[in-house]
């Protein structure tokens, strides 16, 4: 009832391409300046919104792009130019936000999407899901999802630590890195999606 390659396979895409390592000082940019708690519950949000989108795509991912009439090509330059945006926002330091929404906008938009829930990420999930012709395939590709979330979770949850060691000043120069990595990243996506566009016509 239960596939290891196809579990093992589909975690490991889905660790490449979400980073946990590499969203590490992204998160801890995005949320520095907030209270633990409030830290903490971040983190949570996150990784709720990403298994969310990540699930209604794994369903109902390839009904949504086609009455949509929208091209992976097109989800993934998207993805690219929000992840800019918020990386010329780190760079720059004009990461503050209105007061009563800031905490909720930062767990979605963009740690929850399209950080971790990226063009990438439901991609695969897509692909593995219309792949997986068996029951025992299925549950080892939701249970990877769902252990893939798990790391994520833990992963940001006790990056946490990290801020008690470099203290303000780190956080600074661990915003700037944070949005030189995400603007390379957005660039980097904005090409793929053009290539695909390109190849395809």
């Amino acid at each position: 009832m239960f596939d290891v390659a196809v579990f093992g396979s589909l975690f490991l895409t889905l660790f490449v391409i979400m980073d946990p390592p590499g969203i590490t000082p992204i998160f801890l940019a995005l949320t520095s300046g907030r209270p633990a708690k409030v830290q903490r519950r971040m983190a949570w949000q996150a990784v709720a919104v990403a298994f969310g989108v990540i699930t209604v795509f794994g369903i109902l991912g390839q009904q949504i792009l086609a009455y949509l009439h929208v091209s992976v090509p097109a989800l993934m330059i998207a993805g690219g130019l929000l992840l800019l945006l918020i990386a010329l926002d780190l760079l720059t330091g004009k990461t503050d936000e209105p007061k009563q929404t800031k905490d909720v906008n930062v767990a979605l938009v963009p740690l929850g999407m399209p950080l971790l829930a990226g063009p990438g990420a439901i991609v695969s999930v897509i692909l593995a899901v219309q792949h997986a012709d068996s029951v025992s395939a299925q549950i080892s590709v939701w249970a990877a999802i769902v252990a893939m979330h798990v790391v994520l979770w833990l992963t940001m949850r006790y990056s946490l630590l990290i801020i008690r060691v470099i203290k303000d000043g780190g956080v600074v120069l661990v915003t700037r890195l944070a949005g030189m990595m995400l603007s390379a990243i957005a660039v980097q996506q904005i090409i793929n999606g053009v290539t695909q566009v390109v190849q395809g016509t």
